[in-house]
């Protein structure tokens, strides 16, 4: 199987919930979050970076827990208000 490539919109959607979740770190560090969700800090970069703008859902949701973001509030911050248009 092979996966189409993503849309432009689906990428700025992987880059800003990088931003949001990066943001949201605040001062604290890589590897102290990356323990706290039980990811590599590798992947943790990557996903701040926006490389992975599609990550598993259980790898969001251990970020966000270890930073405080709840989910409802990023989901609400990463949904297209309309196509093309993402809320910030």
């Amino acid at each position: 199987m092979v996966r189409p490539p993503l849309s432009q919109d689906e990428r700025d959607r992987g880059e800003l919930l990088g931003t949001l979740l990066r943001t949201a770190r605040a001062d604290r560090s890589m590897v102290e979050v990356a323990a706290a969700a039980g990811i590599s800090v590798e992947t943790l970069r990557k996903i701040e970076r926006g490389r992975v703008p599609t990550p598993a859902f259980f790898t969001v949701a251990a970020i966000a827990g270890a930073v405080g973001l709840p989910l409802d509030e990023l989901l609400a911050r990463t949904t297209p208000v309309e196509t093309g248009k993402l809320t910030a």
